[in-house]
């Protein structure tokens, strides 16, 4: 499936036809900005799944919250039953971050529950990006945020297909270098387990069923999709592709690369402190960077690895991080939801995020290439951008200035308008109210 699919009872009618046809054509045409501007109620959503069938586009759909992206999400998904439509929000169910207060002398480590099914569903978005086009990604500010470089993420994905030569421990040794835990009694999501010649695997954007993968020495006789509960064999497929457990994921050879690189930011770092007579904070960072070089040198991980994304993906001091937009193909389409609310909302991350780092590096609880675990400025963000709908009952000043067009949708699907306002004097309004009353009472 290469094409978008709506799937509705419902026709176009009101404003959105006229809104369609206008919309659809700038996208074709290479407009890279538009705002369909619509009044509450007009159908913005079905207009929206309307013009994504009609460009065949991957598309990115951005709303300022979590509730209004899974209301948005679960409408995506009845439009278009055969199609990818995922979501992508942050998985913290409660998110402290790491903290420094000078005044107190107060540090705050950073404390989170993570959802797991979130997290289920953000790999399971990434994934589907990299096997398809038809696909419909609904995300939060989430998706400006820092994760792992998509080239280093593909690279490591595990290809495997019935008939082919590989010998068993060599992929128990890949599986680990991508962040999956053996676990023979727990099988849950990102585990694996061995019996014999046998490995099942629980892929991490799965949404039910797990991979079992059986060896006739060092050729894989049979591949399986079971109930991860049971075992049961749901059907056989002659190929499979294993997605990482983890967004930070690279290759060994550039992961030693990585540590060097991470020791030689931490010796230059004491050295700056130990000239300043910071003698607490150069022992402080020593400490906390030798822990996290040893736990990455040993597993691959550690806690607060996000923080040294900027080095791992080989990125220069200050360059935009690698975020969910860099996953799409070049010609993607995006709509931003409610854009005279989301919009702001992407401008301001970046502010809170620098200042609350700062307090972290100046007093040597991270390095300086933290700061690069980041959300996108706003120009960043602009960049990124391929063509775009702004989609609001209110557009800003931003959409305004730099639409080609700005199409309408005031007649609603079921051909009611906004009523007439009009505004009285306060002096004898109770009189003014009975006398409305009485006209309607006769009515």
């Amino acid at each position: 499936m290469s094409d978008f699919k709506l799937v509705s009872k419902f026709k176009p009618t009101g404003d959105q036809p006229q809104a369609i046809k206008k919309l659809s054509e700038g996208v074709l045409r290479g407009d890279r900005e538009q705002t369909l501007m619509g009044v509450t109620g007009s159908g913005k959503t079905f207009t929206m799944a309307n013009i994504i069938e009609k460009v065949n586009k991957p598309t990115l759909v951005l709303a300022h919250n979590k509730t209004l992206a899974a209301q948005l999400c679960s409408e995506f998904k009845e439009f278009f039953p055969e199609n990818a439509v995922e979501y992508f929000v942050s998985y913290y169910d409660y998110y402290q971050p790491e903290a420094y207060v000078p005044t107190t002398d107060t540090y705050i480590e950073k404390d989170s529950a993570i959802n797991d099914e979130i997290d289920k569903l953000r790999h399971s978005a990434t994934a589907a990006l990299s096997e398809r086009r038809d696909v419909i990604i609904v995300a939060s500010v989430s998706c400006i945020y820092s994760i792992g470089n998509p080239i280093d993420y593909h690279n490591m994905v595990i290809s495997l297909r019935q008939g082919m030569q590989k010998d068993r421990d060599e992929l128990i040794k890949k599986l680990v270098e991508i962040q999956y835990e053996r676990n023979d009694i727990n099988f849950v999501r990102n585990k694996f387990r061995v019996r014999g010649d046998t490995v099942e695997i629980y892929p991490a954007g799965s949404s039910g069923s797990a991979i079992r993968v059986e060896f006739f020495g060092d050729e894989i006789d049979r591949i399986c999709e079971i109930n991860p509960l049971t075992g049961k064999v749901e059907s056989t497929v002659s190929s499979c592709v294993i997605y990482p457990a983890s967004h930070y994921v690279i290759d060994r050879s550039k992961l030693k690369k990585a540590l060097n690189a991470i020791y030689e930011e931490m010796v230059e770092r004491v050295k700056y402190f130990e000239e300043n007579g910071k003698l607490l904070e150069a022992q402080r960072i020593k400490e906390r960077t030798m822990n996290d070089i040893e736990m990455l040198d040993e597993t691959g991980f550690c806690k607060g690895i996000e923080n040294y994304s900027r080095i791992m993906s080989d990125r220069k001091p200050g360059e935009a991080p690698f975020t969910l937009i860099d996953y799409f193909p070049d010609d993607f389409l995006m709509f931003v939801d409610e854009s005279h609310v989301m919009l702001p909302q992407v401008r301001g991350m970046f502010g809170g995020d620098h200042s609350r780092k700062a307090s972290l590096i100046d007093y040597g609880f991270r390095l300086p290439s933290a700061f690069d675990n980041r959300p996108l400025k706003f120009d960043e963000f602009y960049k990124k951008i391929n063509q775009v709908i702004f989609t609001s009952a209110t557009p800003g000043d931003f959409e305004k200035e730099h639409s080609t067009q700005i199409v309408e949708q005031v007649i609603r699907p079921t051909g009611l308008l906004d009523p007439n306002i009009t505004v009285k004097p306060t002096e004898d309004q109770m009189d003014d109210l009975l006398s409305e009353i009485n006209i309607r009472t006769e009515r």
